[in-house]
């Protein structure tokens, strides 16, 4: 079997894949060159066919669905048709090829997406964890699964994802996630405002999105040339980004113990959380909800998301992480992300 996983990041796009046992890939290609060249992405995938099912990229997410069955509003309900985000287009173009070319690429549901969310838990939300964050979900129960000797359905976690520009966190329950702060509904991540104060919202009237890219840590420190290592090595110096960010992880990890009371452990993963010092904060300041470690993965290069999605496309083919699969319930997967939303407001923007 050869599965592909792809992580449409913020700040890369990454690879990873095996064929049985033996890695054919793991890669990361930098954004500004998939924004000046699309085509490289397919490239990559050229290179590696056959292959048996690719995952991703999902964006925001839709129930399994092979590219066949992709038109143009599944393409939008994954990634939004927004002029002010230049890498979006590139990313439509190329889920276009994909689908000319007939690669067998299947599309994964974000958190809004599946059954085992309570609806309360969804009012009112559109990004409770993307696409990729589910991803990096099913890569965490596997670790722990292997870690703790325990099965699929008994992994138990609060998951935080440190990315370039947002943070998420995902809470995992018997195998199942529960509930989900995505980047643009929890704390503040490093170039990204997250959630945002429905005061400002109505203030800013229509802003463009990639406004949801902006007011973050980065933002707080008042450099344009301020960059995560910057941070992490004079926490002092900047200490509103430093406070900023990672006093909202703490708060995103607490408000999700609520809907896992007791962790066995709390999980770690994310371009940001491999920095020494952020990563000696988290593990020190968030043992006060369980034993605090970081995600171990197979990959050397490409990020957990892209290695999270190899890890669908090997269990919906079947595989040895089929039951990774059923345990997040993929397959019951439903709707849109605005089934939810239920402001009066005319809801022309979906």
């Amino acid at each position: 079997m050869r599965a592909v996983g792809i992580d449409p990041g913020t700040g890369s796009f990454d690879f990873f894949g095996m064929d049985e046992q033996e890695i054919i890939i793991d890669e990361t290609v930098q954004v500004k060159a998939v924004a000046e060249n699309p085509t490289l992405l397919l490239d990559y995938i050229r290179n590696l066919l056959p292959l048996d099912i690719i995952v991703g990229p999902s964006g925001y997410g839709l129930p399994l669905t092979p590219i066949k069955d992709v038109g143009e509003r599944e393409l939008s309900l994954m990634v939004p048709e927004d002029k002010s985000i230049s890498l979006y287009d590139g990313i439509r173009m190329v889920l276009r090829l994909m689908k000319s070319e007939g690669l067998p690429v299947v599309f994964t549901p974000g958190v809004i997406h599946l059954p085992t969310v309570p609806s309360f838990r969804k009012a009112n939300k559109i990004d409770m964890g993307t696409a990729d964050k589910v991803c990096c979900a099913a890569l965490a129960i596997k670790d722990q699964s292997e870690y703790l000797r325990i099965s699929h359905s008994e992994t138990s976690f609060i998951l935080v994802e440190v990315g370039y520009a947002f943070t998420a966190a995902i809470a995992v329950k018997n195998g199942m996630i529960v509930d989900g702060l995505g980047g643009t509904s929890g704390g503040p991540g490093f170039t990204a405002l997250g959630g945002m104060d429905s005061e400002l919202a109505a203030r800013l009237g229509n802003f463009p999105g990639s406004l949801l890219f902006s007011g973050g840590a980065k933002d707080a420190s008042g450099k344009n040339d301020f960059t995560p290592e910057d941070m992490a090595r004079y926490p002092v110096r900047f200490s509103e980004s430093w406070s900023m960010m990672m006093e909202s992880i703490m708060k995103d990890v607490a408000a999700l113990t609520i809907a896992v009371e007791k962790p066995r452990e709390i999980l770690i993963s994310g371009r940001l959380s491999r920095l020494p010092a952020i990563a000696e904060y988290l593990n020190s300041n968030l043992a006060r909800f369980g034993k605090v470690r970081a995600v171990r993965r197979q990959a050397k290069i490409a990020k957990e998301a892209a290695e999270g999605a190899f890890i669908l496309a090997e269990g919906l083919m079947g595989g040895k992480y089929e039951s990774i699969v059923d345990a997040l319930q993929l397959r019951k997967a439903t709707g849109s992300m605005f089934d939810y939303v239920l402001v009066k407001e005319p809801k022309s923007f979906y």
